[in-house]
């Protein structure tokens, strides 16, 4: 039977719920809920104009207006380990390429510090070519191989002591960092994506969060991961597996496989929803509440913890 805490909650710093008020009212109640973890997602602005696709839906847009709020991940992270005391915060995901490594390590492991070690890093490349136009980072094309050597440059400042690197993208002569990360080595690394090239990054990390993955498409993405992780010699079994959903109850959406979203329709289904996703081994699921109301938000999310969780 599952449990509260193994459930972590999007707190939406996007949206027209992306409002401090809201934010940090909805990570409390997470923490006296019991809920194993608040998330939060990234964009740092949105452009005007763009043609980039999104790449969880089924036509390619966007799911909320660009004009609606955004607040800063890493900012709001250091605020909500101040507002909370016991519960584990994580991006879902942060783009790695968006920010210079060095100074990106360094806030984690800052807010690990300040936190007593409560950080999870989701990382992921991203997806809106736009944005990384729009501050000016590193070219789109290379945000793969960037991913990757950033992710090496924060485990290592994390470790501590003196470091450098010298990568294809960024090199760095020795520095010192320190403190190194209150966990150790380093902040769990959970790898957000669904495509191959993700699956190799997930098996070279900490862990998978999986966001928008179809019921259909569950079962072989999972085989993948297991046939990549003996391949490259690492045990299937010691990574971390989070699912990411969005619930939308009411009438059922259609996601970008064609078929229903999962997260979305009638309380049955959604409760079927996540005992699919805990049976195919995933050990946790983050949920977010895609709305525009925040009392109708704390109302789903209430009814979530002490209604649909003790169903599964």
């Amino acid at each position: 039977m599952a449990g509260i805490d193994q459930f972590g909650l999007d707190v939406g710093i996007y949206g027209p719920l992306a409002e401090p008020g809201t934010i940090t009212t909805l990570a409390r109640f997470a923490e006296d809920a019991g809920f194993q973890s608040i998330w939060l997602a990234d964009h740092v602005v949105f452009p005007a104009k763009f043609t980039s696709k999104y790449p969880f839906s089924a036509n390619g847009d966007f799911p909320a207006p660009t004009t609606d709020p955004l607040l800063e991940p890493i900012a709001a992270m250091g605020v909500l380990v101040g507002a909370t005391k016991r519960i584990r915060i994580g991006t879902a995901v942060l783009i790695i390429p968006y920010r210079n490594p060095v100074l990106l390590a360094r806030m984690l492991i800052t807010i690990d510090q300040f936190s007593g070690g409560r950080v999870i890093l989701g990382a992921g490349v991203g997806w809106l070519k736009e944005e990384f136009e729009a501050l000016n980072t590193t070219d789109f094309a290379l945000r793969g191989k960037v991913t990757d050597e950033y992710l090496e440059i924060f485990k290592a400042l994390s470790a501590g002591g003196e470091v450098g690197y010298q990568g294809e993208t960024y090199s760095f002569e020795p520095v010192h960092s320190v403190p190194g990360s209150v966990q150790r080595p380093h902040p769990p690394v959970l790898i957000g994506g669904v495509s191959d090239p993700a699956l190799r990054r997930v098996a070279r990390n900490d862990g998978w969060l999986a966001v928008a993955l179809g019921a259909k498409e569950m079962p072989e993405r999972i085989a993948a991961l297991k046939r990549i992780c003996d391949e490259q010699g690492r045990k299937f079994d010691a990574l971390e597996m989070v699912y990411k959903i969005f619930i939308n109850p009411g009438e059922p959406k259609i996601g970008p496989f064609g078929s229903r979203d999962m997260g979305s329709g009638s309380e049955a289904q959604i409760v079927d929803d996540l005992k699919s996703i805990l049976g195919a081994g995933f050990e946790s699921i983050i949920v977010r509440y895609r709305g525009d109301s925040a009392a109708v938000q704390m109302e789903q999310m209430e009814r979530f913890a002490s209604e649909i969780v003790p169903r599964l």
